[in-house]
């Protein structure tokens, strides 16, 4: 975004009382993470929840929700609907070490995956949540491409085969190997949207992070637009940097203008730091927030 519109932006907003309770819902359901805005609202996830209510947030993600005790579960579920706010992801599966999802399809190991998806698929119903977050493994660069594609779609249908009588969804995360994640298997929205129509479940769609795909592809709403069928959720932070919108390089005021058009009511995860520190960080990510939710 240009400096002189964000500003116009900033300004056209600048009504709105950053940190007074009520403020105006946000279009989209723009999703917080647990300490993003910590220094306002304390420690407690709880009292994080309902300061993003307050703000104006509806949606809200924790990556790290399925480790949590089951009763802080409960707890978030019940704040979250209290505030008609609706729960994003958590992390399922993700293996950063081994290349095991893409090489091995043996029952030991169908076995482990089945069991992980119990224990998402208990999670999600105390968290009322609908999307959990898969990352399947590295790659094996002695093994060619097809084999290790139809392996991790094997595997996935094994995960499916648990996650759609509960009526919960894998969202898989392709993520960039430039910045942050060298050697993963899953890497782009194309090469995730051919493994979705492999799978053919509706319990394994995409999760497009918007700053891993400006790395990797580029191209972000052309390649929303071709892969929309199979796009579940919605993750943004800007590059470089990886902080909020605004900080960056991607038009985020077009893109949220265009999954508005698109009636995208799941949740845009904000998935991304604050490019400040304390509470002066806090509220720029809110008046950035608010400055690209400004379309007519």
């Amino acid at each position: 975004m240009r400096r002189r519109h964000f500003l116009a932006s900033a300004a056209a907003v600048s009504a709105v009382p950053l940190w007074a309770a009520n403020a105006p819902k946000f279009k989209l359901r723009y999703g917080p993470h647990p300490g993003m805005f910590r220094h306002s609202a304390g420690e407690d996830i709880i009292d994080q929840i309902k300061f993003s209510a307050d703000q104006g947030f509806t949606g809200w993600e924790d990556n790290g929700a399925m480790g949590r005790d089951p009763q802080l579960q409960e707890k978030i579920g019940a704040e979250l609907t209290k505030h008609g706010m609706k729960m994003g992801v958590f992390v399922s599966h993700a293996d950063f070490k081994t290349p095991d999802f893409v090489t091995r399809t043996d029952r030991e190991f169908q076995d482990s995956l089945r069991a992980t998806m119990r224990k998402a698929v208990d999670s999600a119903k105390r968290l009322n949540a609908k999307w959990h977050t898969v990352v399947p493994s590295n790659v094996n660069n002695k093994i060619d491409p097809g084999y290790q594609t139809a392996n991790c779609i094997t595997n996935l249908k094994v995960m499916a085969e648990i996650c759609e009588p509960a009526g919960i969804v894998m969202v898989l995360e392709p993520l960039n190997w430039y910045a942050n994640h060298p050697s993963l298997f899953l890497r782009s929205v194309p090469q995730a949207y051919a493994i979705c129509k492999g799978v053919g479940s509706p319990s394994c769609k995409i999760l497009d992070d918007l700053y891993h795909q400006q790395i990797d592809v580029g191209n972000l709403i052309p390649n929303m637009e071709m892969a929309w069928d199979e796009i579940a959720y919605i993750q943004v932070g800007d590059n470089p940097g990886r902080k909020e919108p605004t900080t960056g390089e991607i038009n985020y005021l077009k893109i949220f203008e265009w999954l508005h058009k698109k009636k995208f009511d799941g949740v845009v995860g904000m998935e991304h730091g604050n490019s400040k520190p304390g509470k002066e960080g806090e509220m720029a990510v809110i008046a950035a927030y608010r400055a690209c939710d400004s379309f007519a």
